[in-house]
């Protein structure tokens, strides 16, 4: 067993359910079919350089950290064809959305890994990615689980490893709390730097950033989400 591997044995849970309302039957044809190409893990190589996971070549490679019901990751996809796009979700029925949205568009330039992302960045290659976004990650909001969000010093560390310099990690909450403590965390790791001049800069969506289904809930819901951007700083010389 590699050091890896114990690693990852003595994590904490940072995903809540996993599987939703039952499939409809083409939506779990769709899962079966690509069963075999959920697991990323299982290309080791791949992932170490993973421009090698796209038929065609790209000009970069962007990942996706729980991509929900998938409405950017297909955005992004559709809107950047020459970038390849990992998208990593752990939650069964996102990942039968994502598999329809892509048949139905015909997209060659995503792939999906049904599971903890963390196990996938754990074997990507140093400074091999040009952009991260985790958008919405579950807020644990009860003190006690606070060991399970997403932002904290360990997986910051790997996200930074995986980042060229000058690459970008966005990161979407409707939650204060979450917002503040995202900045702390980042604040405290010292190796990024916060894109914002403005306090527009964060309250306002991007145009390359689309909406979300769970942001239109949080608006309708009366919560304002914050847009937060982070410049990878270059390694100290």
């Amino acid at each position: 067993m590699t050091d890896r591997d114990r690693t990852r044995e003595g994590r904490s849970k940072l995903y809540g359910r996993r599987v939703g309302p039952k499939l409809r039957p083409a939506q779990t044809a769709r899962v079966e079919a690509a069963r075999d190409r959920l697991d990323l893990t299982a290309c080791p190589e791949l992932l170490a350089a993973p421009r090698g996971l796209f038929a065609r070549d790209c000009r970069a490679v962007w990942l996706e950290i729980g991509f929900g019901g998938a409405e950017h990751l297909i955005w992004q996809a559709r809107h950047n064809p020459d970038v390849g796009l990992i998208g990593c979700e752990a939650f069964l029925n996102g990942i039968a959305k994502a598999l329809t949205a892509i048949e139905r568009e015909r997209l060659t330039n995503v792939r999906l890994h049904h599971g903890d992302a963390r196990d996938v960045v754990d074997r990507l290659g140093d400074q091999c990615l040009e952009r991260i976004f985790l958008l919405y990650p579950d807020p644990w909001p009860k003190r006690r689980h606070w060991k399970r969000r997403f932002v904290n010093a360990e997986n910051l560390r790997h996200l930074h490893r995986v980042l060229r310099p000058g690459g970008e990690l966005r990161i979407a909450s409707d939650i204060a709390d979450y917002v503040a403590w995202t900045l702390i965390e980042i604040d405290r790791h010292g190796g990024f730097e916060w894109c914002a001049a403005s306090a527009q800069d964060w309250r306002r969506r991007p145009a390359d950033w689309p909406p979300t289904r769970y942001e239109q809930k949080a608006v309708a819901a009366g919560r304002r989400p914050a847009y937060l951007s982070f410049r990878r700083l270059p390694d100290p010389a």
